[in-house]
């Protein structure tokens, strides 16, 4: 995904948005059908073309049915994807639980497959749609607010004077530095190993599956593309913890790994692209100070086990500008902006809560509680109301 590169900076705007992934782009998309003026900045020459994130969530397919009434946009990135109606919970090869998403209650019933590259280019074309443009390549160094605005200056020494700026900018994001907003939490001893792979994998491309093992969580999900040239496998996805795993784990390293966690499920052929990383869980102590505000990775970061992060960042982003269009034709805009924390900092508070649980209960190492483990799951998935409960939560259903 590219974008215009160089392009300068207005000496003013009303919105400054720092960031220009998924978080940003779904804010400026709010933005622009809400008449609001601002200005959309990200440090990079152009978009991404890797990325962690490989799942589109119901919530957020909703979300985008807002950004587009016509349900154009949601259409173009469903066209993109692989729908997948089950999560299917394994120890190793043995299956312990299924969880549907095609009883959701919502025009989309499934997880949608597609990797963040595709998802930040559907935005971005929705955004030039409204006559926006993403402004690259300008590195955000200071940020200064006072009682009248908020300067920001960049790395060339160029200035811009906002009203308001969001921080869209990442775990290690320069405008909660400079909010002075702590960021709450602490990290997983073991890192993540991320790979994209052409394999044949016996239970196939019509699910997302979640293994539990001694040796640590393994995710394995179908990404589009459908079978490769000569129909040697299809493409998908693999997140697993691992202890010590080299930066760039090599095509031997894969095949190693899920030979050990699913033996006989998986023959890898070929690897696109790995890597490898350590993941925090913890939120931001406020998503506001004065006239800066934060969403997405700056406002909250946890496992990626469930695949939320994401879609909570796309719909913080679109709450957000609901609030800041909201607070633009308000004599009190200081409400509204109060209102978008009460509204979505409990809900990063559960999903970091939800993924964690998930990654804790799928690296429990010792025997007996792995047996209890395994025992219980089957027993509590035959509980609809239960299986249901899971689904809606990884749909993010119940954070409307």
């Amino acid at each position: 995904m590219t974008s215009t590169a160089a392009l300068p900076l207005p000496s003013r705007t009303d919105v400054a948005v720092v960031g220009a992934g998924p978080t940003g782009l779904a804010l400026a998309v709010t933005l622009a059908r809400a008449g609001v003026d601002f200005v959309l900045l990200d440090r990079l020459a152009e978009g991404a073309n890797t990325s962690r994130a490989a799942v589109v969530h119901a919530r957020t397919l909703e979300v985008l049915d807002e950004l587009d009434p016509s349900g154009a946009l949601s259409a173009e990135l469903v066209g993109l994807g692989i729908p997948v109606t089950r999560f299917q919970v394994r120890d190793g090869a043995r299956p312990l639980a299924t969880i549907p998403f095609d009883g959701l209650p919502t025009a989309h019933p499934y997880a949608l497959m597609v990797p963040q590259y595709e998802t930040e280019a559907v935005l971005l074309r929705r955004l030039r749609a409204l006559g926006h443009e993403v402004h690259r390549p300008h590195e955000v160094v200071s940020v200064v607010q006072d009682p009248d605005g908020v300067t920001l200056t960049t790395a060339t020494g160029a200035t811009l004077r906002a009203a308001r700026v969001v921080g869209a900018d990442g775990m290690h994001s320069a405008v909660r530095e400079a909010a002075g907003i702590g960021f709450t939490g602490s990290s997983y001893g073991e890192s993540f190993v991320l790979a994209d792979v052409v394999m044949d994998w016996a239970p196939g491309a019509d699910e997302v599956s979640l293994s539990f093992g001694a040796a640590g969580l393994t995710v394995i999900a179908p990404l589009p593309g459908g079978p490769t040239a000569g129909g040697a496998g299809s493409r998908f996805r693999i997140v697993a913890t691992v202890d010590e795993a080299p930066a760039e784990p090599d095509l031997a390293f894969v095949r190693d790994l899920l030979d050990e966690r699913v033996p006989g499920q998986a023959v890898v052929h070929s690897l696109a692209w790995s890597s490898r990383f350590r993941v925090h869980h913890r939120v931001a102590d406020r998503y506001r100070a004065g006239r800066l505000l934060l969403a997405g990775d700056a406002a909250h970061v946890h496992s990626p086990a469930g695949g939320q992060g994401m879609n909570t960042g796309i719909q913080d982003g679109h709450a957000l500008g609901l609030a800041l269009a909201a607070g633009a034709g308000s004599p009190d805009p200081a409400a509204a902006l109060d209102a978008y924390e009460a509204l979505r900092r409990p809900v990063a508070l559960r999903v970091v809560a939800l993924t964690d649980r998930m990654t804790r209960v799928a690296t429990t190492r010792g025997a007996v509680p792995r047996a209890a483990r395994n025992a219980l799951l089957p027993l509590l998935a035959r509980v609809p109301a239960l299986r249901d409960r899971l689904a809606r939560e990884l749909a993010e259903l119940d954070y409307r």
